[in-house]
């Protein structure tokens, strides 16, 4: 990289492939230590240090925050650094004799893509809430809905059927009538 420390204006881009020594991510989902990390990077020299601009592509596992089955999905995530010439400023990223550093982007840029709360597919339903049976597995299967006892005397009412369904709805008639009435004088 000697090539490219003051001369603003040079570029380099190349591939690295590495293997971090610890697992990534402390969620639900995290990239495994081991895990192959390819990075595609373009280092360019500017007047301030080396801009690195990187494609980062591996895989995280873990377990679906819906049914909690393991999942495996790919990470593809893009980043921009500027690693400063020393002495300038007070830079955590900086050009160390003649090379940098990028293990640090490459980790924080790939745990900061890692989802909150993945899933195994879009639409899965999860387990359902009485059983927690996964209901992915179970053909036309729906949640039950848990009713809280406070409001299941409610229910009752909801199940009986409207006695006064006839008299209301003429009663409303009625009503608007008067009201029109009551506007036209």
């Amino acid at each position: 990289m000697r090539d490219l420390v003051g001369r603003p204006g040079e570029m380099r881009e190349t591939e690295v492939d590495a293997a971090p020594a610890e697992r990534w991510g402390e969620g639900l989902v995290s990239v495994p230590a081991g895990e192959n990390v390819h990075v595609d990077v373009r280092l360019e020299s500017v007047h301030e240090g080396i801009l690195a601009s990187a494609t980062v592509r591996t895989r995280y596992v873990g377990e679906c925050s819906r049914c909690l089955i393991e999942i495996t999905a790919p990470v593809e995530v893009e980043f921009q650094e500027l690693f400063a010439y020393p002495g300038q400023e007070a830079d955590d990223l900086e050009v160390q004799d003649d090379h940098v550093d990028l293990e640090i982007p490459v980790r924080d840029a790939t745990v900061l893509s890692l989802p909150f709360q993945p899933v195994c597919r879009p639409d899965c339903p999860g387990l359902d809430p009485i059983t927690g049976d996964r209901l992915a597995d179970l053909p036309d299967a729906a949640p039950r809905q848990s009713i809280d006892p406070r409001w299941a005397a409610l229910m009752e009412f909801a199940s009986e059927p409207a006695e006064d369904a006839d008299e209301s709805a003429s009663g409303t008639q009625v009503s608007e009538e008067r009201r029109k009435n009551s506007h036209g004088r």
